[in-house]
């Protein structure tokens, strides 16, 4: 197959969550998106050679290869963050992460440290006051809540933006891909804020195919890696698809000698949690995944990576070093501080070849 190699950890390396820090300063994170769209700029690392070359995303044609298969994540971002008082009047900020079968939501309160079970929060929004009550407790300040009518997110809830953004949001269609249609995100899967409805056609008519997962992306973009050892980091559970149709688009790029690019680290996970063996078989897959990818992963689903630029101590940025390697993202990273990139969810993008 032509899936990539595993980028082996150094002999006698002892992994260490410190080992993904860097320093960047302060004024390259963007607090905008950048327009067009596609006119972000593009740092293309190529890990055959180690070589890295600065383009813009528009340049994406030129830098496939007819016969690929991009991967994109069609998730859509709810507007999940709500702002609750209690009955005392104490704010309450509520994050919504995923619902399940029984009507339950799970959701990030801040601050969680008086909220009980059975206590009653009010929201108001579209005219209307609306109840919220807490269920169980769970860690982190994560609470099982019911909404008295879930018209209340559309009414009352804001665009979750990273809390590193700190400028208001003028359109939140901004925050979505123009391909996402599945509702359930609670963060979006950035890597796909650069494509555009033109990009897109100049792809097909190159001969690049696109086709979709779905990975609903939940509470551990918002959150580092706090252990010393990435390994002991338990990471969230999110829910994710990868349709029959997709799985035999992959089947079919692999026919023809096309490359499975992966447009972002969620659409990374789901591949990689629906490959099945060494022969880089892909089958259609629904469920929740856990799956976290650090160097040493063997890599059976993916072929090249579209990513954006990662927060220090993440699960991303270890994710895109075992794609990579460590010491290659390391000089990526660094050349992009050189050259003021602009950094995370509304700045540039990498082309991991």
């Amino acid at each position: 197959p032509r899936c990539a190699l595993p980028a082996t950890p150094p002999k006698g390396w002892t992994m260490r969550t410190a080992d993904f820090d860097y320093t960047l300063p302060p004024d390259l994170i963007a607090q905008h998106p950048i327009e067009p769209r596609d006119h972000a700029r593009l740092l293309v690392v190529r890990r055959a050679d180690g070589s890295l070359e600065h383009r813009r995303f528009f340049d994406l044609p030129d830098l496939l290869r007819p016969g690929d298969l991009l991967i994109a994540n069609d998730s859509r971002v709810i507007p999940a963050r709500l702002h609750t008082r209690k009955s005392t009047g104490g704010a309450v900020e509520l994050l919504l992460l995923r619902r399940n079968e029984a009507g339950w939501w799970l959701a990030l309160a801040r601050p969680s440290r008086r909220l009980r079970a059975g206590m009653v929060l009010s929201v108001e929004g579209g005219g209307r006051t609306y109840e919220i009550e807490l269920g169980a407790r769970r860690d982190d300040g994560l609470f099982e809540v019911r909404l008295e009518d879930e018209a209340l997110i559309a009414a009352c809830g804001e665009a979750p933006l990273p809390p590193y953004i700190h400028e208001p949001l003028g359109d939140p269609e901004r925050y979505q891909t123009v391909y996402a249609r599945e509702e359930g995100s609670a963060a979006a899967p950035t890597a796909g804020l650069h494509f555009t409805p033109d990009l897109m056609e100049r792809l097909a008519a190159r001969g690049m195919e696109l086709a979709y997962v779905t990975l609903h992306v939940g509470l551990d973009t918002f959150r580092p890696v706090e252990a010393d050892d990435p390994r002991e980091h338990r990471i969230h559970t999110e829910y994710a698809v990868l349709p029959p149709e997709t799985a035999r688009a992959i089947a079919r790029a692999r026919e023809r000698g096309g490359r499975v690019v992966a447009v972002g680290t969620t659409s990374v996970r789901t591949l990689e949690s629906a490959a099945r063996g060494r022969d880089g078989a892909i089958e259609a897959y629904r469920g929740d995944t856990g799956l976290m990818i650090l160097p040493g992963h063997e890599f059976h689903a993916v072929d090249a990576m579209i990513t954006n630029f990662h927060l220090p101590r993440s699960t991303l940025l270890m994710l895109v070093s075992a794609f990579a390697g460590k010491d290659l993202i390391d000089a990526a990273y660094a050349e992009a501080v050189r050259q003021r990139y602009r950094f995370y969810s509304f700045g540039d993008a990498t082309l991991l070849l």
